[in-house]
């Protein structure tokens, strides 16, 4: 059965219908075309007909355009719709204009560097023209690195790579610095936050080494759909930037099915789990041969999923091949095998946390089941559009689970399709960032006096840097004076790089299957833990923190684990106070955070079986924090309701403060405590999720009663009447209590 006919079973089946909320179809979309220019060369135009090419869609042709015009562009246009060609193409022209010119293509992982190659390689063989493309990144052989210094015109890396290993050793590449013609940044909407306020300092010193070498790059950006892309790719790199949205590439009609499981108890507001109805909505559509791909929140009911339908397609020899995982922590050459089998069509369905959310090429799908809702309007959309990338009749079904915000959502689908998607919003002159940054630019180059850096004067920064003795004033010049090497000590990502290694010792030789990073690690590698890899399950025998070594053996049994993480903040220190009936401060945190138990998980039933105790180390950081107390005689609530007002004031100032400190959400938590131990009062901290901090905090000690008239504006413009996951959250807070508090602090 094709999927149009399922369509129609699925239209007509009354117990279905019964727990869909919306089904909104979302019409077929012709293509709209322009021809290949003149100015093209022969050759290239003739590899792009032969692999089905023969015209450009509209997008495309205004994005040749424009790079052939000189112009800086972002591309935002849908998932599949054709957006690599808008940089390969006048990149390989020009290449072919000038066998000396230069590209530098940055992409956010090495998956979807390896993926952009790969397509990259093709077009390369079928024009038969000698353009050398190579992937710099940490798996390149030393061998090969002089080599692709030397004779790379294309060289694919990641922001990374870039900062720590090209920019600090630019006199070993100089080729590319003198000739480089077009920097390509995909997936810019991956730049937020801390992130991106990082790439755009690595930006500022790319464009003062090729001003350097007399070099004056132009810039190619692509994005994912965001409410700010031309505004984020400003931001990132300090130019002004023509935005290309006029999408031309076809879509075939596509289905958005709202689905909510049944209600199994009333009294408490417990529905079917979600994970299971995930699993009977893509079991269904794998038996009847419709490609689909199932995103999963987290790796644990991912690798859940997975087992399941494993199960399910299962033949009498044991293969079920048939559906794969795919996650991070699959070693690279898995994660190749599962992409090459999704391409040929040998893999039919496919179960992904948010890996497979950017644009790696994983063939054409027709169907796409989210289970639960992944959390932004953008990621949704994302995720969705994994699905229908041939343009053919597609289904995307959004399983919600019982949580408030995954109810709100299913019972308002209207705020997910009326309302745009997230901002993207980073801050590049944040002081600690631009601080680390003007001493890697120092290092590899010499400041000279009045010298700016991107638009920020440096003098006072230098001075204080000579105060420390990192770099010294010698004429009209600043030079890097210190020993150590600075990129080393500055990490583009608040994520830790230290992975640890996982290994089978079920065999006589044990073998590494897989990896994770330090911070997950406690939550799924502490002793006696199931760990799920592609579906199979292995009991954790050890778990070697200091070595960062898991030893695990392959079991057989019919449970799960889940542990509890346990996190609690401790200041340290006042950096500075304003005393009062709602007071406020500034000042250094120790967030720690340890697993304690975790719990035994029966598969099929989702009943709890069992507990077991985790003795693992505490994980702490350090960081700064800014929090705001109120007089228990000012506010005069029973507990209860105090701490649903202090749930929902949190949520709204959660909300409220990335728009201030132009960063991520991600790069800030929120902490409401009923009794704080250090002000003895109802208090919340917001802290920077960023070891040391980042200057996120010490921002909002500045803006605190503008954060919380904002927070009371948000809460007071929210037509609800008891509190919403739009205002107070999706815990089901107080609105009444939480607009007290605010209006408190206001005063």
């Amino acid at each position: 059965m094709n999927l149009t006919q399922l369509l129609e079973r699925l239209h007509s089946d009354a117990n279905f219908r019964a727990n869909v909320t919306c089904w909104r179809k979302i019409p077929a979309r012709p293509a709209r075309y322009a021809p290949f220019p003149d100015t093209v060369s022969p050759a290239l135009t003739e590899a792009y007909r032969r692999r089905g090419i023969h015209e450009l869609y509209t997008h495309q042709r205004e994005a040749l355009d424009a790079a052939l015009a000189g112009e800086d562009f972002v591309v935002v246009t849908p998932t599949a719709s054709g957006k690599t060609l808008c940089y390969n193409l006048p990149v390989l022209q020009a290449i072919l204009s000038d066998e000396n010119a230069r590209a530098l293509y940055l992409f956010p992982t090495k998956a979807l560097s390896a993926d952009q190659v790969s397509e990259l390689y093709e077009v390369i063989e079928e024009s038969e023209i000698p353009v050398k493309t190579y992937t710099y990144d940490g798996d390149t052989p030393v061998a090969a690195r002089k080599a692709i210094r030397q004779a790379g015109h294309i060289v694919v890396t990641n922001p990374d790579m870039l900062h720590s290993a090209i920019l600090p050793h630019h006199t070993k590449w100089v080729r590319l610095f003198e000739n480089l013609r077009y920097v390509v940044i995909d997936e810019i909407h991956t730049y937020r936050g801390v992130f991106g306020s990082h790439l755009a300092n690595v930006v500022r010193r790319l464009a003062r080494l090729c001003a350097f070498y007399g070099a004056h790059p132009q810039f190619i950006c692509c994005s994912a759909t965001i409410a700010n892309p031309a505004g984020l790719a400003q931001a990132i790199l300090g130019r002004h930037v023509r935005l290309i949205d006029n999408n031309g590439a076809p879509a075939g009609e596509r289905h958005f099915v709202f689905y909510n499981p049944p209600v199994v108890n009333r009294q408490l507001g417990i529905r079917k789990s979600a994970v299971l109805e995930a699993r009977r909505i893509a079991t269904m559509l794998i038996a009847n041969r419709v490609s689909t791909i199932v995103f999963a929140k987290s790796r644990v009911i991912m690798e859940v999923l997975l087992s399941y339908l494993k199960k399910q397609v299962e033949n009498r020899l044991g293969d079920s091949d048939l559906v794969r995982g795919y996650r991070g922590g699959y070693l690279p050459r898995e994660r190749r095998a599962i992409e090459q089998g999704l391409r040929s069509g040998r893999v039919l369905g496919v179960v992904s946390t948010n890996a497979l959310e950017l644009g790696i090429d994983i063939g054409s799908l027709s169907a796409c089941v989210l289970c639960g809702y992944p959390g932004t309007i953008a990621s949704t959309w994302q995720e969705s559009g994994r699905a229908g990338r041939r343009n053919d009749v597609s289904l995307t079904v959004l399983v919600a689970n019982s949580s408030p915000l995954n109810q709100f959502i299913a019972s308002h689908p209207e705020y997910f399709f009326e309302q745009t998607p997230e901002n993207g919003l980073i801050n590049p002159d944040n002081l600690y960032i631009l601080l680390s940054h003007i001493q890697c630019a120092a290092f590899e180059l010499p400041f000279r006096d009045g010298e700016r850096f991107g638009d920020q004067p440096v003098g006072e920064i230098l001075g204080y840097l000579e105060e420390q003795g990192t770099i010294r004033h010698v004429g009209d010049a600043w030079h890097w004076s210190a020993e150590e090497f600075p990129s080393t000590n500055v990490s583009l990502r608040s994520a830790s790089n230290e992975n640890f290694v996982i290994i089978d010792v079920t065999e006589h030789e044990p073998r590494v299957i897989g990896q994770m990073d330090r911070f997950a690690a406690p939550m799924l590698l502490h002793e006696e833990a199931i760990y799920i890899h592609e579906g199979r399950q292995y009991q954790v025998e050890k778990l070697d923190f200091f070595e960062k070594k898991a030893f695990v053996r392959a079991v057989d049994v019919d449970y799960y684990t889940d542990a509890n993480l346990a996190v609690s903040l401790r200041v340290l220190d006042e950096f500075a106070a304003q005393p009062g009936a709602v007071a406020r401060a500034w000042g250094e945190v120790l967030v720690t955070s340890m697993v304690t138990i975790f719990k035994k998980i029966k598969f099929d039933t989702h009943e709890n079986i069992g507990f077991g105790r985790v003795n693992l180390p505490e994980l702490e950081m350090h960081t700064t924090a800014y929090w705001m107390s109120w007089d228990d005689t000012l506010l005069r609530l029973e507990a209860e309701r105090l701490e649903d007002g202090l749930t929902g004031a949190a949520n709204l100032l959660a909300v409220v403060a990335p728009m201030y400190l132009m960063c991520d959400p991600r790069d800030i938590a929120v902490v409401p405590q009923i009794r704080s131990p250090h002000t003895r009062r109802p208090t919340i901290y917001i802290y920077d999720c960023y070891p040391g901090g980042i200057g996120l905090s010490d921002k909002l000690y500045e803006l605190h009663s503008r954060l919380a008239e904002q927070a009371l504006g948000l809460l007071d413009e929210c037509p609800c009447l008891n509190g919403c996951p739009s205002c107070v959250g999706p815990d089901g807070a107080d609105k009444t209590m939480a607009r007290r508090l605010l209006s408190a602090y206001c005063l």
